[in-house]
């Protein structure tokens, strides 16, 4: 069996991006189970994310349903079919399904990033941090569930330091670096710490201090992990009931911060081209039809090609 995350939450072509896909085309889970061959029980259970789907059927369904996008299509297939075991596979069975869930998502992951208010983002926690934070609960968790929880967030860290990081990105608010979650003692090191992993190329670390007028969106934290193609970008959402894995395109794009390319021309209105900062990419749309395809170029490509109209002025063609 495939990875799940690479079913549910990274996979578009599963629930619920795989009814909707299946519903565009206009076929019913009897239907699409007839055309790949199989029970409508089994369509059911691929788009629930409880069954793995081959290569073959992936790329079938997709045809079925006239996905044409090649590269969302390629980019799915190794999360769809991968079936190496994680290392949060021995936390299965410990821990709630949300935590292994999480730690696939990171895994797979091209960037992370982080918004926080209240408490440092848990990539950037001590184990002494953690477990205070662990120790707050309603009703009070056991030593060993705690303990549990504590090693896991430690194991998750790989993500950003271990053999093959990936950027990271964090924005905290001021309050979080002087809310004592435990001691004095570990609040100094947890400090210390978020400064060391600052440092290091990967990782950027911002800080909104109090005096910043106007932020009223302290309610309510957010993750995002980028995947090898847009279209598998997913937030995650945590608020006071719960978290939610938000993989829905547009609501991943509208986090992101667009403006107005000095170099789409100097007409009035909305017919503009905009772009936007990603952790390793540059994404550019049409200011008309901001809902529709978004381009994205690497980082340096995209500054060579500025660079390139900064010489020559705008091509002809």
């Amino acid at each position: 069996m495939g990875h799940q995350l690479g079913r549910e939450q990274f996979g578009h072509v599963d629930e619920p991006d795989q009814p909707r896909l299946r519903d565009g085309a206009g076929l019913t889970s009897r239907e699409a189970a007839a055309l790949l061959g199989v029970s409508p029980a089994q369509i059911s259970q691929i788009e629930a994310g409880l069954a793995g789907v081959s290569e073959k059927r992936l790329r079938r369904l997709a045809t079925h349903y006239a996905c044409a996008d090649d590269e969302f299509i390629n980019a799915l297939v190794p999360l769809a079919t991968d079936r190496t075991r994680g290392w949060w596979e021995k936390y299965r069975g410990l821990l709630p399904t949300m935590y292994l869930d999480l730690a696939e998502l990171e895994h797979h992951a091209t960037y992370r990033a982080d918004v926080e208010f209240l408490c440092i983002p848990g990539l950037l926690q001590t184990e002494d941090y953690a477990r205070a934070a662990f120790s707050y609960q309603v009703p009070a968790l056991p030593e060993d569930e705690v303990a549990l929880r504590v090693r896991h967030r430690m194991d998750r860290k790989v993500v950003i330091d271990g053999p093959t990081p990936v950027p990271y990105k964090a924005v905290i608010h001021e309050a979080a670096l002087r809310i004592r979650v435990g001691d004095r003692a570990a609040a100094r090191a947890q400090l210390v710490r978020v400064l060391e992993l600052s440092e290091a190329d990967q990782v950027s670390v911002r800080v909104v201090p109090f005096d910043l007028d106007g932020f009223a969106g302290a309610w309510s934290n957010m993750m995002l992990a980028g995947g090898t193609v847009p279209k598998l970008d997913t937030a995650v959402r945590d608020a006071p009931h719960g978290t939610a894995f938000i993989d829905s395109e547009a609501f991943v794009t509208t986090a992101v911060n667009w403006r107005k390319s000095s170099y789409s021309g100097g007409g009035e209105g909305n017919n503009r081209v905009e772009i936007a900062n990603l952790p390793t990419h540059i994404a550019s749309r049409d200011s008309k039809t901001p809902t529709r395809a978004t381009l994205t170029f690497p980082t340096g490509a995209f500054t060579a090609f500025v660079r390139a109209l900064k010489t020559t002025g705008t091509p002809d063609n």
